[in-house]
């Protein structure tokens, strides 16, 4: 596999592994949000990396999105466990910023959070952050 591949992987092993709430690369949007929350790892941007010569590496900072969904609670609430599940995420991905070796480093931004109107289902509360992984390969199609 290539080394983008295998960070993205890592940080779904990672998320699935620390979090309760399920953990899902590329899904669809579900018409409900399961009880324990879902996270939905989007493969996202690479970027144009820079390249070095001699040896010829390039060095990429790859934004990766998570979205993060909550079912609303039928009184209004829910906020708060939007809120555990992000501390839930932040803590994970600080247990080991290298990803086992594959990255330089990985830093979350701030959440954008908001709340959505699913037609025939439960309002959701949701929360859209990115990751930013930075890598160096020596190819990017094959390392």
């Amino acid at each position: 596999m290539s080394r983008r591949e295998d960070i993205l992987a890592a940080l779904v092993a990672t998320l699935d592994t620390a979090l309760s709430a399920r953990v899902r690369r590329n899904e669809v949007l579900p018409e409900k949000a399961p009880a324990e929350g879902l996270v939905i790892l989007r493969d996202g941007d690479p970027g144009e990396p820079d390249v070095t010569f001699n040896p010829r590496t390039e060095f990429y900072v790859h934004r990766v999105e998570l979205e993060v969904y909550v079912p609303r609670d039928p009184s209004g609430g829910g906020e708060a466990a939007l809120d555990q599940l992000l501390g839930a995420i932040g803590a994970a991905l600080r247990v080991d910023e290298t990803l086992g070796g594959l990255a330089e480093n990985l830093t979350p931004s701030a959440p954008e959070t908001g709340a959505l109107a699913i037609e025939g289902g439960a309002p959701v509360l949701t929360a859209r952050l990115v990751v930013t992984v930075e890598y160096l390969v020596s190819d990017p199609l094959i390392h």
